[in-house]
């Protein structure tokens, strides 16, 4: 009887449902559905996904949830939160009422999937329900007015439309569906709470139990918060990350998995109960493998299904079509490794790394018409999908439909590809050889390992020799006749990410990227320069700023050394973000290059999952992994705490207290240093320490290991010498690191 047998219990209830106040035992199949009638108005609410949903906290693991709820003009905060994996207490709170409370009802009203029965005890003031051998009950601390029977929560919205509120004919204790009802006159805040049981009278005492006990969980109202925030520098950067990768993780009904949608407001409204674009998926499982492994992995598995006969991930799959004829930006084998260096889980490796190979062979089978080794936009003749075999189709192989660097390319139906080679998808293509060469040798394919490497290579010198506008110095599109395109956009900073750029084509850039006329300015970096007459247009990919853009820039600047340049563009992205975060809570899809304003156009969507790459490159100036410089940490002095987060060695925090840095895993400190700067190439465990000290040390700093005893040390090693410690019987520090210590490689191996 159980629906789902695969998600952890841990995640049993979540906010699964396209409802985001709906709570679901997903392996029953049990809904609480929150719903609301205004008498002012004569109309109901189940409160889908839109513009009266303000989403608040949420963990990944839902421990808490909570959201704003609006409803012709009354606002309702509703909270939930986990006592253990089989209970929930939630709560709600009027906070703004649009007319008198007795006429604005809030409806709990419980359900089954399945279509068992419902049942109300008014002794027990409890509801329940039996799917299979469980009992599922639901208490509240104050009596509802009254309580109505139905077939379908549709049915109870339909029954206020119809009949209003003093309509009493629905009475009932026993339906497929119960509406305990209550008036925010007589419960202006309610309490109630939720228990799964192997019996019935167990259900209803844990579920009483959690409601009437002693400790936060019942105390307060709204329910109060459990999760940890981020605070000092960077504040809320990976909360943030959170509560949008939690509130956009839904579960997909017609396939029966859990994602992390593109926005959960999109996934009934626009793609008919799902949507999995390429790279929006891969993004979301590089920001989840920040918080919860698994999570990360099932991302992944929804971007890696999307794989055709042809070998091509497909760019769009939806419940109403797939666009199997075309691909988006090959990005998966970057943002795989990115994930597999910060868990270390070979099976991702193996269940990535042959999907991800034929993906990238087919660009060179189908995208290179004229065999010049740099590949095209195309649309291929296979498939039913919209705009299949247009130039529009094509260009949506970019993810940047209407950029203006397309702009003068035209469609060639015979080699089904745009007559235009891409700057920035050759060199993304020439990142993601190089990082299938790393998998590959990872998983011991060693001639496979040789063979993408020399493709990454060869790449590299015809993007640096052939994509390089001399006259503008600056990486630019060129038409197949030999011309380069006028239109630029950040794509021209694509070459640092793969390692094309030579040091005076970086210096160039760097300029560019710095100039107000062009790419530069307060707010940053505007998908087309600013003197482009097309940055006017303000619409989608014409002028706008994208998250994606950003990090990639980011990315290619601190593979490049940029340090300098690349935590700027990480600050004034997060000071972008939180404009509209902090206060509205809006995580958009994209933002007004001259305002910093989200929602000035109608079709951006405010709650987008890959835009949370905003707050985490803030995230990556704290700590970080990444294939050039690994597992790295940063002092910058400033005092911060982060994490919870995902590392090598698990979940670990990281805070800084009077320019002291401690790495801890749980109550255990780690790692302790008042080294400033990153500490980089960062290896812990099996009875080993090392990482690549910062280029300028200090005299005064020292490196303490707390766990460790002197006696189990065997080696220690700064660069090419011995390292001293002193052992005060708490720990191990080293403070004799010098002036040679710059730079230099810092080991130390013990006894486990």
């Amino acid at each position: 009887m159980l629906r789902n047998t695969t998600i952890p219990t841990s995640r049993a209830w979540y906010t699964w449902s396209s409802r985001p106040a709906e709570m679901v035992f997903l392996p029953l199949g049990v809904r609480l559905t929150p719903l609301a009638y205004a008498g002012s108005t004569g109309k109901a609410t189940l409160f889908p996904s839109g513009q009266a949903v303000r989403f608040g906290r949420h963990a990944l693991d839902a421990q808490d949830a909570s959201l704003e709820l609006t409803h012709a003009g009354t606002t309702l905060v509703w909270a939930y939160r986990k006592a253990d994996p089989f209970r929930v207490i939630g709560s709600w709170r009027g906070e703004q009422l649009g007319e008198w409370g007795l006429r604005f009802w809030i409806n709990l009203c419980l359900s089954a999937e399945s279509g068992a029965m419902v049942r109300y005890d008014p002794l027990a003031g409890a509801a329940l329900v039996k799917v299979g051998t469980r009992f599922v009950a639901l208490v509240v601390a104050q009596a509802p007015a009254q309580v109505t029977g139905h077939e379908s929560v549709e049915g109870v919205a339909a029954d206020y439309e119809q009949h209003g509120y003093f309509h009493l004919a629905s009475r009932s204790h026993a339906a497929p569906v119960l509406a305990l009802r209550f008036n925010l006159e007589m419960t202006r805040a309610g309490r109630f709470a939720l228990a799964v049981a192997d019996r019935e009278d167990l259900a209803i005492e844990r579920a009483r139990e959690l409601l009437d006990g002693d400790g936060s969980l019942a105390a307060e109202l709204p329910v109060v918060s459990a999760v940890p925030t981020q605070t000092g520098q960077f504040e809320g950067a990976l909360d943030a990350i959170r509560d949008v990768m939690a509130w956009n993780t839904v579960w997909d009904d017609i396939n029966a998995r859990p994602y992390t949608s593109i926005s959960r407001n999109w996934t009934l409204s626009k793609f008919g109960g799902f949507g999995v674009w390429l790279n929006d998926q891969f993004y979301a499982a590089l920001l989840t493998s920040l918080l919860d492994p698994e999570v990360a992995r099932e991302n992944l598995a929804a971007a890696l299904a999307s794989a055709t006969p042809q070998g091509n991930l497909a760019c769009l799959v939806t419940a109403n079509d797939a666009w199997v004829d075309r691909t988006q930006l090959p990005i998966g084998a970057f943002l795989v490794w990115l994930v597999y260096l910060r868990n270390g889980s070979r099976p991702i490796l193996q269940l990535a790394y042959e999907t991800l190979a034929r993906n990238h062979a087919w660009w060179w089978q189908h995208r290179d018409p004229r065999g010049a080794g740099l590949c095209s936009y195309g649309t291929s003749d296979v498939g039913e999908g919209l705009y299949k075999g247009t130039s529009f189709g094509a260009r949506n192989e970019s993810s940047m439909d209407n950029a203006p660097i397309h702009d003068e390319a035209t469609y060639d139906p015979e080699a089904r590809t745009l007559d235009i080679v891409d700057v920035g998808l050759n060199s993304l293509l020439a990142l993601d050889a190089e990082m299938l060469s790393l998998m590959a040798a990872e998983l011991g394919l060693e001639e496979a390992s040789a063979a993408h490497s020399a493709r990454a290579a060869a790449l590299r010198e015809k993007i640096r020799t052939e994509l390089w506008d001399e006259s503008r110095a600056i990486f630019a599109n060129r038409l197949w006749s030999g011309a380069f395109v006028k239109s630029l956009g950040p794509t021209s900073f694509y070459p640092l990410i793969c390692g094309a750029a030579t040091p005076d084509q970086a210096a160039w850039l760097l300029e560019h990227l710095a100039d107000p006329a062009t790419f530069g300015g307060r707010l940053v970096i505007p998908g087309t320069t600013r003197d482009d007459p097309a940055a006017r247009d303000n619409t989608y990919w014409r002028g706008r700023i994208w998250p994606p853009l950003n990090y990639l820039v980011w990315q290619g600047l601190r593979r490049a050394g940029h340090r300098a340049q690349a935590s700027t563009l990480a600050r004034q992205s997060l000071e972008l973000f939180r404009a509209a975060w902090t206060e509205r809570r809006l995580c958009p899809e994209n933002y007004n290059a001259e305002t910093g304003e989200p929602m000035d156009q109608p079709d951006t969507e405010g709650f987008y999952s890959w835009g949370a790459l905003m707050p985490v490159m803030a995230v990556g100036e704290i700590m970080d992994v990444d294939p050039w410089n690994g597992w790295v940490v940063v002092n910058d002095g400033e005092p911060f705490s982060l994490g919870p987060i995902e590392s090598p060695v698990g979940p670990v925090t990281v805070a800084v207290a009077d320019a002291i840095l401690t790495l801890a895993k749980g109550d255990t400190a780690l790692l302790v240093t008042n080294i400033l700067g990153p500490v980089s190439q960062l290896r812990l465990g099996d009875g080993q320490l090392a990482l690549t000290l910062p280029g300028a040390v200090g005299a005064e700093a020292f490196i303490r290991l707390p766990r460790l005893k002197g006696q189990e040390i065997r080696l220690a090693r700064i660069g090419d010498r011995d390292a001293l410690w002193i052992d005060d019987g708490g720990g191990v520090t080293f403070d004799d690191l010098g002036p040679d210590a710059d730079g230099s490689r810092f080991r130390v191996v013990w006894e486990t």
